[in-house]
């Protein structure tokens, strides 16, 4: 890791938030859902699909909970009315998982219905350790009511995921795979990068072994490379996978997996908090902020 690097990844969390934003710009849709709606359609327009997703989480009342119902509600109208190719991603925390657990199900479980009556799909993000159990839970509940119409996110860094795959085998497989941004204590996490990649690779060739559709979530060339090596192992056809990018991040990898011919999807985040969101993707991928300093300072820039 570089000296700037390093520096942005120790101090980040400290810093003041109209800075943060300086260089978080062009990695968040905007505020409102028009944002999202307008990045969405442009990334269509060059071939990559996209998951919607509103920034929010761990709230505290079950008003909030309610507020960020209606709000994926109307993302997955606006999809329908702009006919736009986008899913919708949710946190169990923004529909209130620690106020009460079947609470949040229950909101969960009526945007996916309405997900599936728009012929849509949900993705139901991950967060920290304490939230596996029950994600999984959710997941293994809905995909038995609403096949092929929601799917969870599996984090690579977690010592358990090689097991959660093999537990959830029993029914249709829908993952995103991830390596995982949350600070997560060594007892439940890898820390070693080099091992989280390897991670990554065994719990992918993994899912494809049990039938899975998966995101390949990664802006690590490497892992695209291992990732492209499994497809042509399992004689996967363009449907059978995707893989998925964030947005801002490494464009000129996503354009090269495209015009490739394979699947691509970009995850569009928006709304008013989008604070703690962007500190944490600085402090896992610092290369945003030298990316951001060296387009500011009008620098030709590597992609990142």
């Amino acid at each position: 890791m570089s000296l700037f690097n390093l520096l942005v990844s120790k101090t980040i969390m400290h810093v003041p938030g109209p800075i943060v934003g300086i260089f978080a710009k062009g990695y968040i849709a905007g505020e409102e859902l028009k944002h999202a709606v307008s990045v969405t359609r442009d990334l269509n327009s060059k071939g990559m699909m996209a998951t919607i997703d509103i920034l929010g989480e761990f709230i505290k009342t079950r008003d909030e909970a309610t507020y960020f119902k209606e709000q994926c509600f109307d993302i997955l109208k606006g999809i329908d009315k702009e006919k736009l190719d986008a899913n919708l991603s949710l946190k169990p925390t923004q529909l209130g998982l620690e106020l009460d657990k079947e609470f949040a199900f229950a909101n969960i479980r009526e945007i996916v219905t309405l997900a599936a009556s728009l012929n849509n799909f949900v993705r139901i993000d991950m967060e920290d350790h304490p939230c596996t159990d029950d994600t999984l839970e959710f997941f293994r509940r809905l995909r038995e009511e609403f096949p092929g119409h929601v799917g969870v996110v599996l984090q690579a860094y977690l010592r358990r995921t090689l097991d959660d795959i093999e537990s959830l085998s029993d029914g249709l497989l829908h993952f995103r795979l991830c390596k995982g941004i949350y600070n997560e204590p060594r007892e439940v996490a890898y820390k070693d990068m080099a091992i989280i990649n390897r991670s990554f690779v065994c719990c992918l060739d993994k899912m494809f072994e049990k039938g899975a559709y998966v995101g390949i979530a990664t802006h690590d060339e490497k892992l695209v490379f291992e990732s492209l090596q499994l497809i042509k192992k399992y004689g996967l056809k363009r449907e059978d996978y995707e893989f998925q990018m964030l947005l801002g991040v490494d464009p000129g990898l996503r354009e090269i997996l495209v015009k490739a011919g394979h699947r691509l999807r970009v995850y569009v985040p928006f709304g008013k908090s989008w604070l703690p969101y962007s500190k944490r993707r600085l402090k896992e991928n610092p290369s945003i902020a030298q990316h951001a300093l060296r387009q500011m300072l009008g620098m030709k820039s590597k992609s990142v």
